[in-house]
């Protein structure tokens, strides 16, 4: 497979993700709420996404790299959230 296809695919594949993840937190946004949601959800994405990013710049996928950047700031800013509305709530 060419590596222009290769890219597409995890262009695509990060694009279907970053939607996924950015719809729970402009949810938690929307509603201030921490009901249905895990704190262990952006708890483990941080992790796994700081370690997705060294492992990227590693093997100098550029795609990775900048796909897994994205996640963790999507991440960052849900476990924000999360904290931010479960004070709110007690």
């Amino acid at each position: 497979m060419s590596d222009h296809i290769t890219d597409l695919i995890g262009w695509g594949a990060t694009l279907i993700l970053l939607l996924t993840i950015s719809s729970q937190v402009y949810e938690q946004w929307r509603s201030r709420s921490t009901q249905g949601v895990s704190h262990w959800l952006f708890a483990g994405q941080l992790a796994a996404s700081t370690g997705f990013v060294a492992y990227s710049v590693l093997q100098g996928d550029w795609v990775f790299v900048v796909s897994n950047v994205f996640l963790l700031f999507t991440a960052l800013l849900g476990q924000v959230l999360y904290l931010r509305n479960r004070r709110r709530q007690q």
